[in-house]
């Protein structure tokens, strides 16, 4: 038996759950898919619960910078670990339930199962691959939906190297028990940094190993050699044009070795090297969507290219930065989408982004390689001895702001330093709303705050 619905949600993350959310409040019937516990990656398995962690990290850091200032710690001072973590589960344990209740209480059917296309219009539910134990009883179900929505999400890419099964991915790091006390994380990416600075404030030596002579590819190259130099002051190795090849197993060590030769001992490796669209076993070709690289190529409208009836949104598209930001821009694009017809266009202007190390890096907008000397003025500060900064004792923080000369408007906003995070938030607004660098200049910010530090780095 094959049951049928307006609409069909494969993914229950940030995107996926207000999809269907949205569809179902506009009368349409709606069932929604996931092989996994509800609630997607976000809130279970990436931005929170690292951001847990990356708050633990934080309030190891700050007494420590503050020794001799005041502060009561003098010597060795770490994360307790296991508490930590935790700790974190309170937030990541409650996710699968609360979402499947709120999703149910919509008049959404939900299923548990791995979801894989039939045909254009028609999936088969393994319902025995969900990952929970009580569901292993139960076979698998049909579903067909005019519409079909993907929001699968994406997963750790795969590095083709001798032992790569030897590695954990970043969702095996958060539920770690214990720190090794020595780790390599292979990659340069923003989830190796972020990692690399809990770690190293939880006592453990870390080495970050990227193949290439860039690390953080997707932030500004010059204000990204500063947060290198920060990461190096935390005790951070991170070792450029250098290619994992293998990893072996010595008993409870680990030994990476490089295409130069050289070696890497160590209680643990995590694969940081970045993620792909999670297409994979989906069934894509049978439907006759088309694909690049795994990621769902879609139009303006996130509309399969291919298959008018299928949309997708969040990190499987490929689109912009896989980032939760972008996915919630989305969702509901999507779902206007599909109940009024093709009348909104996704729009990618002003979205900014983080690495979440200690000092964060934030960025939106153009960065220094896209910048047309004859179009934009490109405004450097160093902020390390801005009050702002000395308040809390940190020694790395910059700031770089890029201001198209014909116009006055921001084109791009690139800040290193204590509350990066938070102001960045008011640079994306000015980009998408088009509020002139002058305007943003005379706003009367509470003081003595980070956001008044906007005045001087315009």
């Amino acid at each position: 038996m094959v049951e049928e619905y307006d609409v069909v949600v494969i993914g229950t993350g940030v995107a996926g759950s207000a999809i269907a959310s949205k569809c179902s409040e506009n009368g349409m019937s709606v069932a929604i898919i996931d092989s996994r516990g509800y609630g997607g990656e976000c809130p279970q398995r990436g931005c929170v619960p690292k951001k847990v962690l990356v708050s633990g990290a934080k309030m190891i850091d700050w007494p420590v910078r503050m020794a001799g200032k005041g502060s009561p710690v003098n010597g060795k001072f770490t994360i307790k670990w296991n508490e930590l973590i935790e700790f974190k589960r309170t937030f990541t344990e409650p996710v699968p339930e609360n979402i499947e209740k709120w999703l149910s209480s919509l008049g959404i059917d939900t299923y548990k199962g791995h979801a894989r296309f039939l045909d254009a219009y028609t999936l088969d539910v393994d319902r025995a691959r969900f990952l929970e134990p009580y569901a292993l009883d139960v076979d698998r179900a049909k579903v067909k939906g005019k519409y079909i929505v993907v929001a699968t999400g994406a997963k750790p890419v795969k590095l083709g190297i001798e032992g790569e099964e030897h590695m954990v991915t970043s969702e095996q790091f958060l539920e770690l028990d214990k720190l090794p006390d020595e780790i390599v994380f292979v990659g340069g990416g923003f989830i190796s940094f972020e990692f690399a600075h809990v770690a190293a404030r939880a006592g453990a030596k870390v080495t970050i190993l990227q193949r290439t002579n860039r690390v953080l590819k997707g932030f500004d190259p010059g204000m990204v050699d500063i947060l290198v130099k920060a990461t190096k002051g935390a005790g951070i190795d991170v070792i450029t044009e250098k290619e994992p090849v293998s990893i072996e197993r010595s008993d409870k060590s680990y030994l990476v070795t490089s295409k130069d030769g050289d070696t890497f001992k160590c209680g643990l490796v995590v694969n940081g090297a970045g993620r792909m669209p999670a297409t994979d076993n989906l069934g894509t070709d049978l439907a006759g969507i088309s694909t690049e690289k795994g990621r769902i190529i879609v139009n303006e409208y996130m509309q399969s290219i291919s298959c008018d009836h299928i949309y997708a949104a969040g990190d499987v598209t490929g689109d912009f930065k896989q980032l939760t930001p972008t996915a919630t821009h989305q969702a509901p694009i999507v779902a206007t989408n599909i109940i009024q017809g093709n009348v909104e266009v996704v729009d990618y202007t002003g979205i900014p982004s983080a690495v979440f190390t200690i000092p964060t890096l934030a960025s939106v907008g153009i960065d220094e390689t896209h910048v047309d000397k004859n179009k934009h003025k490109v405004v450097f500060n160093d902020k390390s001895t801005w009050h702002s900064t000395r308040y809390t004792n940190h020694t790395y923080s910059a700031s770089k702001i890029i201001i198209d000369e014909s116009t006055g408007l921001i084109a791009g906003a690139h800040l290193l330093g204590p509350g990066a995070e938070e102001v960045i938030n008011l640079f994306a607004m000015a980009i998408r709303l088009k509020i002139p660098a002058e305007k943003l200049k005379t706003f009367p910010y509470l003081y003595p705050t980070v956001s008044t530090d906007i005045r001087s780095m315009l």
